[in-house]
């Protein structure tokens, strides 16, 4: 882990927090990110992150984040309000939350409760520079994630199933994260298309492949998972699709 050391005194400021938290909180200068960035050395947009609503509240939003192999010190930053410029790193203050394992580890997410839209940046350290996302725009209000089952799975070559969907509510999307995992939420591929198609494991129209050995040749035998998110330009996830099938 890497210690940052500020040559400056602690100032302390109260401030009221909205509704969606409770209590007053403290913040010194350490909790901005403008601080962080000021003490290390920075590699920007370079880190793989996006949020999504929740199935299971209106004031839930989950932001998930790649953490590369050597990543370490995972932390939420986030603004007061969609308002403040997202380009101010002056703007955001850290989250102090825990994330938790998505597909057993292999991503990490952030469940925050909020009743306002905000931007996020998700940063951790490898080698021994800190590295930022792009800024995330939160939209469960405005343009709350649509979660459907509905994609269309040829199975007609043997053990390499197309997946072809539509968009859904919002057209917005830029780019689409599939991810095929086994019964135990074991991820054996995940890529990234501009296209509305997927074929298992061919990476013609892969713009970016995350997964970090050659995943298995599917048992016909087995059932297993497809999981997939439509992404806008500014990081949220319009589309989420979550459907079981046996090769």
């Amino acid at each position: 882990m890497i210690r940052v050391k500020y040559i400056e005194s602690i100032v302390l400021i109260f401030c009221l927090l909205s509704c969606d938290t409770k209590g007053t909180e403290i913040i010194t200068p350490s909790d901005s990110l403008a601080s962080l960035i000021a003490a290390n050395s920075v590699e920007i947009d370079n880190v793989i992150a996006c949020a999504s609503a929740t199935k299971e509240s209106d004031d839930k939003v989950t932001t998930y984040v790649y953490p590369r192999t050597g990543a370490t010190d995972i932390r939420y930053y986030e603004t007061s309000s969609i308002e403040d410029d997202k380009d101010d790193y002056q703007n955001y203050t850290r989250v102090p939350i825990e994330s938790t394992d998505f597909f057993n580890g292999y991503l990490k997410k952030f469940t925050q409760k909020t009743t306002h839209e905000k931007w996020v940046i998700i940063t951790f350290f490898e080698d021994d520079k800190l590295h930022l996302s792009n800024p995330i725009r939160l939209k469960h209000r405005t343009k709350p994630t649509e979660f459907v089952n509905t994609v269309m799975i040829d199975l007609s070559e043997e053990q390499m199933p197309v997946f072809i969907w539509d968009d859904g509510v919002f057209k917005e999307n830029k780019i689409y994260f599939e991810v095929i995992s086994d019964e135990r939420n074991e991820l054996l591929s995940g890529t990234y298309t501009f296209e509305k198609r997927f074929q298992y494991y061919k990476l013609d129209n892969v713009v970016l492949n995350i997964t970090e050995q050659t995943p298995p040749q599917l048992n016909p035998k087995d059932s297993y998972n497809f999981t997939l998110m439509g992404v806008s330009e500014d990081n949220w996830v319009n589309l989420f699709i979550e459907k079981s099938f046996e090769p």
